[in-house]
């Protein structure tokens, strides 16, 4: 849009003056067409000028955001710097007490485990078993292998000192080492439990097969028992010599059958035993579980 008072201003503007002697008819004529000329020529000029000027925004600008900086006076910065070292001093007197109370907790921890080892050591000994000898016999039974190991090939030497302990603890310290192999069974099932799986699973194995071997020569020995007793009546009945009596073949006999039935009563025992185990620990569970669900009741109730 043109402004109407730059285009007032300029429409009253005087024009310049011509000289008379240069008035003519041919300069009559420009005179008449030289005003309608420059009135355009600067109605032009002030279109194009208030053109080129940069348009309004529509919507009005924001306000510029003012940032006040405050400056805080000597005895603030002072008090601040007070508050700062009293603060520090309190955070490194607390980060050296809590220093100090981990490291006691970290002692009883320490000798409570010790006890707790103590106790645990003292628990696995049998105390029917005197540690006095049976441990020295283990020892001297050790160092046996090592000797008997020494000029043999590597795997031997390697394999009979820990073999011959086995054998020597679990004879001399029969309890002992019973409750060394449970304790090192529960550590096993705790950490390591597919190993414990596959060692138990091991263990019937071994045991299977050991009471196959023991069935198998009881029942041989029982054969060769039953041999020798017909031939030895065939010869008493040919000889009229009493040959069974004066040999003894019936009662090892006898005393065989005995010991089987006294070893199948064991077993049983054991397997009743075992049975008992684990009822009652599922009567201790199914308890619990009953009165956790009474407690649930009466307090939803």
């Amino acid at each position: 849009m043109t402004d109407p008072n730059v285009v007032t201003a300029f429409a009253a503007a005087p024009l310049p003056a011509i000289p008379a002697e240069a008035a003519s008819p041919h300069s009559t004529m420009l005179r008449g067409r030289l005003p309608r000329r420059t009135f355009l020529t600067a109605a032009a000029a002030v279109l194009t000028l208030h053109d080129t000027r940069e348009k309004l925004p529509i919507y009005p600008s924001p306000e510029p955001v003012i940032f006040v900086q405050e400056t805080p006076s000597e005895l603030q910065r002072q008090i601040g710097n007070v508050r700062e070292a009293a603060t520090a001093t309190y955070l490194d007197a607390r980060a050296r007490v809590q220093e100090v109370v981990s490291r006691w907790i970290g002692v009883e921890q320490a000798v409570e485990r010790i006890l707790g080892s103590v106790g645990r050591v003292q628990s696995l000994v049998a105390p029917e078993e005197p540690l006095n000898p049976a441990l020295l016999y283990v020892g001297v039974a050790t160092l046996t292998g090592s000797v008997l190991g020494r000029n043999r090939i590597l795997f031997t030497r390697l394999l009979l000192p820990p073999t011959l302990f086995v054998l020597s603890f679990n004879h001399f310290l029969p309890k002992t080492a019973h409750n060394v192999s449970e304790y090192l069974g529960s550590l096993e099932e705790r950490y390591l439990p597919t190993v414990a799986e596959k060692h138990a699973i091991a263990n019937a194995h071994s045991a299977m097969t050991w009471e196959r071997a023991k069935e198998a020569t009881a029942s041989g020995r029982e054969s060769v028992t039953r041999n020798v007793g017909d031939v030895l009546a065939r010869l008493q009945a040919v000889t009229g010599l009493k040959l069974q009596g004066a040999l003894g073949v019936s009662q090892p006999f006898k005393q065989a059958t005995k010991s089987q039935v006294q070893e199948i009563v064991h077993v049983v025992q054991q397997k009743t035993e075992e049975a008992r185990e684990n009822v009652e620990a599922k009567v201790e569970e199914t308890t619990e579980i009953v009165e956790k669900k009474v407690n649930e009741i009466k307090r939803l109730v």
